[in-house]
């Protein structure tokens, strides 16, 4: 480990929103978006030019028009990029070559020098901000009423094309490859033993690494677990059906974004990357619907959606984003068999809710499953202080 750390005291200062050349060592930088950038954005807002307004009262069309206009109103004239991108480099950001692509990661390491490591990884529509604010209860419990040895040390990357990764240059960026750079990072930073974690594409990634086994991994935590058979039993119990049945509304009301990422995603890319307030809607859109409530800025707060629309904006990195579904298209709600440790938490506004009986036919190492009284999609994003319990609880027999 000692070794590994010393390889990050190199600093770059990033002063546009490309990121410098990343290496095969493992470097820091300093991130400073030029006002010119925040300048075009507010420009960009206060010239765009909106549609008519939905014709129902619901959100059954997408985003309401007086709503998604009072966002970006606030988003031009008084929101403050600044002290976000202040925490971001208060945090550590590291970027480092793998697999021939730059990968940017946060890196916080507890005091407890006995933490153990713990890889989260994020999803679509989110980004490393999803994590923000179980950083201080997971590397440093007791201030946040838990034990010494409840403590993490902290690996969160950005997915490829994700943030302040590069974007791919070509296709191929599968959910396994994906899991392989994750597992060469953590061998890089030198981490003999660890954990991995995720939910949306996280989940998928953090599958695949179960199924990989590389070496150190101690076993995982799902907060989406992927457990639907691929053959549905004739008979279901009433989770199971709940389940099927919840599938089946989101493949009804919710999928056609996965059809139109997975299909067309540079097409996609063109209008979201010239306005912000379409930017905007598309990622509004999945907070509000994914979470458990009906107003997105008061669960996740306005200022902090701000946050990762406009960490999606200054990096143009909608057609880049969607690029995961293109490259990993025919997956399923299935993630097989996984033979290590697993620890899944299941919230009740998940896309669908797993059931158990499916779990223990999944995961034969199954040693923490616990059904939230509350929560959505972005589970670290919504509900910090249940996540972080439910990373305790669930991954103290990894340790």
């Amino acid at each position: 480990m000692e070794d590994a750390l010393n390889d990050m005291t190199a600093a770059c200062t990033l002063d546009a929103t490309e990121l410098p050349t990343a290496s095969d060592d493992v470097t820091r930088f300093q991130l400073n978006v030029p006002e010119d950038a925040l300048s075009d954005l507010r420009r960009r807002l206060a010239s765009t030019r909106w549609p008519r307004r939905e014709t129902v009262a619901d959100t059954s069309q997408g985003v309401p028009l007086a709503r998604l206009q009072a966002l970006v109103d606030y988003w031009r004239d008084a929101y403050d990029w600044r002290p976000i991108e202040r925490q971001l480099n208060g945090w550590g950001q590291y970027q480092t070559r793998i697999d021939g692509l730059g990968i940017h990661f946060l890196h916080i390491r507890s005091q407890n020098e006995n933490a153990l490591p713990l890889l989260l990884t994020h999803g679509w529509p989110g980004s490393v901000l999803e994590f923000r604010d179980v950083i201080g209860p997971l590397t440093d419990p007791t201030r946040y009423g838990g034990k010494a040895e409840d403590a993490f040390h902290l690996v969160i990357p950005s997915l490829p094309g994700f943030g302040f990764s590069d974007k791919p240059a070509t296709n191929g960026w599968s959910v396994p490859r994906i899991a392989m750079a994750w597992a060469t990072l953590m061998q890089r930073l030198g981490y003999q033993k660890w954990v991995a974690q995720g939910g949306d594409w996280g989940a998928a990634v953090t599958t695949a690494l179960a199924h990989i086994k590389p070496a150190g991994l101690a076993g995982v935590h799902l907060s989406w677990p992927f457990v639907v058979p691929d053959k549905l039993p004739a008979a279901l119990s009433q989770e199971e059906q709940r389940a099927v049945d919840a599938i089946a509304e989101f493949g009804r009301e919710e999928a056609a974004y996965v059809q139109l990422q997975a299909t067309r995603p540079q097409t996609l890319g063109y209008g979201l990357a010239d306005s912000p307030a379409g930017q905007a809607a598309w990622i509004f859109e999945k907070l509000e619907a994914w979470s458990d409530g009906t107003d997105a800025e008061t669960i996740f707060g306005r200022d902090a959606i701000l946050d990762n629309i406009t960490l999606y904006w200054l990096t143009n990195s909608a057609a880049s984003s969607a690029q995961i579904y293109w490259d990993n298209r025919g997956g399923s709600f299935s993630g097989g068999r996984l033979e290590l440790p697993v620890a899944a938490s299941v919230f009740p506004r998940e896309i669908y809710r797993a059931p158990k009986s499916w779990a223990e036919q999944s995961y034969p190492m199954l040693v923490h499953w616990n059904e939230l009284p509350r929560g959505g999609h972005f589970a670290a994003w919504e509900q910090p202080t249940l996540f972080t319990q439910e990373m305790r609880d669930g991954l103290r027999s990894m340790r």
